[in-house]
């Protein structure tokens, strides 16, 4: 019979004894042995008086243990982990620096900062290649009409296939434009922005051609303009590019990703993903200067992040802005408060990180899995629930 899921909880939390005790039973309950191999998770007021960062794992066996052996491994504010798409948070914010720097212009198309090597034939719609009309902006917003190099293609499974079976597989950004281009098409023109809505679909291109906008603007790798610009001066030690350390040296290495119950070794798929590793206290951390504006000169800047909320047609009870989620907790969820939004972002292997501006809180976690899209979502409708009990 398999043990009992073994809670652990930061010793610095504040939260009334019924709020903690009912998260407490929340995280048993999520990684009972029949669900989830662990989950790790933050809740948090926007000041952090209030907070609770803990988690529940395994209570036995090498997956509970530290990597030396000695004792049961950490899950908690410092626990590193694989935050797959929260990056475009940060990607976003990155944009919107070199956006205040004049570094480059959202409203700019990428043929002004990068190649026709890169740009010529990835969005080609009746037999006219309309990849000049796109901006930075129709990037950042998903309403550029790319499709997604994860998603279907010609000529073999998709890359979310290959990770929810936990087999691991690199790629580089040549092959990121050769599955555009070949194997793909748009899935509409790119949008009117002027227009009151535009169509919006989800596209991983998108970002990593952001990416790559980044660091020929500002001749900067990726990896440095998220240490020199995010990272150091928000002082987030245990946050790091997989091509880099941390700065915490002490940190432990990050939770592996699951299957189930299964641990499954991916660390080609993370480094050519470009996501980053953190912890639940880093990222609160991240998310509380986001929300305040603190890593732009101007901190009305952060106002550009909620300027938009298109449906996105491939998860339509997501709304997007740029590099920023929306998602709405209704009544039925929440029927003390309800309805109320978390505006944030989460990531296909379980992670999310979140604001309700209603209600005053930071929502951070992950459960670390191949495949877990919407449990995120459920996690934290829960977690507000007992919030605001």
């Amino acid at each position: 019979m398999s043990s009992p899921a073994l809670v652990t909880a930061g010793p610095g939390n504040r939260t009334p004894a019924e709020v903690d005790a009912r998260l407490r039973r929340l995280v048993q309950r999520v990684s009972a042995p029949s669900r989830q191999h662990h989950v790790n998770l933050a809740v948090t007021s926007l000041d952090g008086q209030r907070r609770w960062f803990g988690g529940a794992g395994p209570a036995a066996g090498p997956a509970a243990t530290d990597s030396d052996g000695t004792g049961p491994r950490e899950l908690g504010p410092n626990s590193p982990f694989f935050t797959a798409s929260i990056t475009k948070r940060f990607i976003i914010t990155l944009v919107l620096q070199a956006h205040e720097r004049g570094e480059l212009d959202l409203d700019a198309p990428i043929t002004a900062y990068l190649p026709a090597s890169i740009t010529t034939g990835l969005h080609v719609r009746g037999r006219v290649d309309r990849t000049p009309e796109i901006t930075v902006r129709h990037l950042a917003s998903h309403t550029s009409g790319l499709p997604d190099f994860f998603e279907r293609r010609r000529g073999g499974p998709s890359l979310y296939r290959r990770l929810r079976a936990g087999d691991d597989q690199a790629w580089g950004f040549d092959d990121v434009l050769e599955i555009t281009r070949a194997q793909q098409h748009p899935h509409f023109d790119p949008q009117d922005l002027a227009a009151r809505r535009q169509k919006a679909q989800y596209s991983d291109t998108g970002f990593q051609l952001l990416i790559r906008i980044l660091e020929h603007v500002t001749s900067t790798p990726f990896a440095d303009l998220l240490g020199t610009r995010i990272t150091e001066p928000l002082g987030l030690t245990r946050t790091w590019h997989p091509s880099t350390r941390p700065a915490d040296q002490s940190a432990p290495a990050p939770w592996p990703l699951y299957v189930g119950r299964r641990p499954v070794s991916l660390p080609a798929t993370m480094a050519a993903s470009h996501d980053l590793f953190s912890t639940t206290a880093d990222l609160i951390a991240f998310e509380r200067a986001l929300t305040a504006g603190e890593p732009f000169h101007d901190p009305e800047t952060r106002h550009l992040l909620t300027e938009r909320r298109n449906r996105l047609r491939n998860a339509p009870v997501l709304g997007y802005g740029l590099g920023t989620m929306f998602f709405t907790v209704n009544r039925l969820m929440l029927p003390k408060v309800g309805p109320v939004t978390l505006v944030g972002h989460s990531g296909s292997t379980g992670t999310w990180l979140f604001t309700c501006p209603e209600l005053g809180v930071h929502l951070a976690g992950t459960v670390d899995q191949t495949q877990a899209q919407s449990l995120p979502f459920r996690i934290m409708a829960r977690c507000l629930q007992i919030w605001t009990r």
